[in-house]
């Protein structure tokens, strides 16, 4: 026995971009017309500033200037706004570099670095310090390239990818900053937080 039923019509345009505009609000805390534009949305910004002026107009969003460097037109929920302006943790902190949090390579340009090349590539993490990038591991998790950064700061970066090598088990770090890990002045920090010297460089033991 055939059974009919009916097939769901698409969205409206309207009913599309509104639901868009909150993914992005929920993904991001703040939206900017960069943060669109990595997104690649159709119709791009343009297209969702009005939905974004009618929720401003109806309080269920705030506008105005809250990241600089990314233009003005810049909107966020309530809660995100009252985050920033409460942020006061500093330190080094790691991220996957494909996560929406991190804006490297999407949002803004990745810093010139020299030779490094750096990748928004799965597996790869960044550091960040205060915001600003200060490391990059690449996606193999054998190489770690360390930007401005002195040894009071080693601690914490180890701590970092200690974490990392935590949540894949295993972790051979080969070298930092183009030497062999093993004879780097992060070896004795990162022998701190369960790194070993291996045949092949620093392995994580937990």
């Amino acid at each position: 026995m055939t059974r009919w039923s009916p097939w769901p019509s698409p969205p409206e345009p309207t009913e599309h971009s509104a639901a868009w505009a909150r993914l992005l609000l929920d993904r991001h805390g703040v939206v900017t017309r960069p943060t669109v534009l990595a997104e690649g949305l159709p119709g791009g910004f343009s297209g969702l500033y009005p939905v974004y002026g009618h929720l401003e107009e109806t309080g269920q969003i705030r506008r105005g200037y809250f990241v600089e460097g990314l233009g003005g037109s810049q909107f966020a929920l309530p809660g995100a706004v009252d985050r920033l302006r409460s942020e006061t943790r500093s330190g080094v902190s790691i991220l996957a570099a494909t996560d929406p949090a991190s804006p490297y390579g999407s949002i803004i340009p990745w810093p010139d670095t020299g030779d490094v090349r750096l990748a928004r590539e799965a597996g790869a993490y960044v550091l960040l310090a205060d915001g600003r990038l200060v490391g990059y591991l690449d996606k193999g998790r054998k190489g770690l390239s360390l930007f401005e950064l002195g040894p009071e700061t080693f601690g914490e970066i180890s701590r970092a990818l200690a974490t990392v090598a935590g949540r894949h088990r295993r972790m051979t770090l080969l070298q930092v900053n183009g030497e062999p890990a093993s004879t780097s002045s992060l070896a004795a920090p990162l022998g701190e937080w369960g790194f070993a010297t291996a045949p092949r460089g620093l392995t994580y033991r937990g």
